[in-house]
């Protein structure tokens, strides 16, 4: 397995109750960060009362792997966090094309692994750009690293600031827990749902 440098803290009930006695609505929100080398992930829970830290780490593909190799282990991983953390929906990262035609097809391959990973598991998949991610977390589109690391870490009370891909995976669940309550919500703010994708 190539799961690294997990934070884990205990699962929240499934139903807590408000003071009110009735059940809280909880999201369970798993953020994917792809990469073919370190594929970054962050877990978090939305309710009424705000967002909260649940877990996150980064995959790690083996060394002198081929492409084969390294989306088994991206595809089995997030498979494993997926049944371990039971999240109810998953962000991932949009890639667009940089300088590099053969790095933009292989990472593109990678996010196809991550997201067969969640559909696999019936779970719906949102897609974000970075400038929606960054402008989500820190307020801009232009942010470094360390500005999302750092924001990351302020918006979920965390000890100390996570990993740069995990960071960059739980940005991603915060964007899309920002995004809306629901798909209806998110629809109601302009994105476009098909086929239980947010487009």
């Amino acid at each position: 397995m190539g799961v690294t440098d997990t934070t884990i803290r205990p699962p929240l009930p499934q139903s807590p109750l408000a003071a009110d006695g009735q059940p809280v609505v909880t999201r369970r929100i798993l953020g994917i960060d792809p990469g073919l080398r370190s594929t970054g992930y962050g877990v978090v829970t939305q309710t009424k009362r705000g967002l909260t830290y649940l877990a996150s780490g980064c995959i790690r593909s083996p060394q002198g792997g081929g492409l084969p190799s390294r989306l088994k282990t991206i595809l089995l991983d997030l498979a494993e966090v997926i049944e371990t953390f039971q999240p109810t929906e998953v962000a991932v990262e949009i890639v667009f094309v940089n300088v590099n035609p053969q790095s933009t097809l292989l990472l593109g391959q990678a996010r196809g692994a991550a997201i067969s990973a969640a559909v696999l598991a019936e779970l719906p998949v949102a897609e974000y750009t970075a400038l929606q991610i960054k402008q989500a977390v820190a307020g801009h589109g232009k942010a470094a690293k360390e500005q999302v690391q750092e924001m990351v870490r302020r918006l979920l009370a965390l000890p100390s600031a996570p990993g740069a891909d995990a960071a960059d995976a739980l940005a991603c669940a915060i964007c899309h827990a920002h995004a809306g309550e629901s798909y209806g919500g998110l629809r109601r703010t302009g994105f476009r749902v098909r086929a239980g994708r947010i487009l």
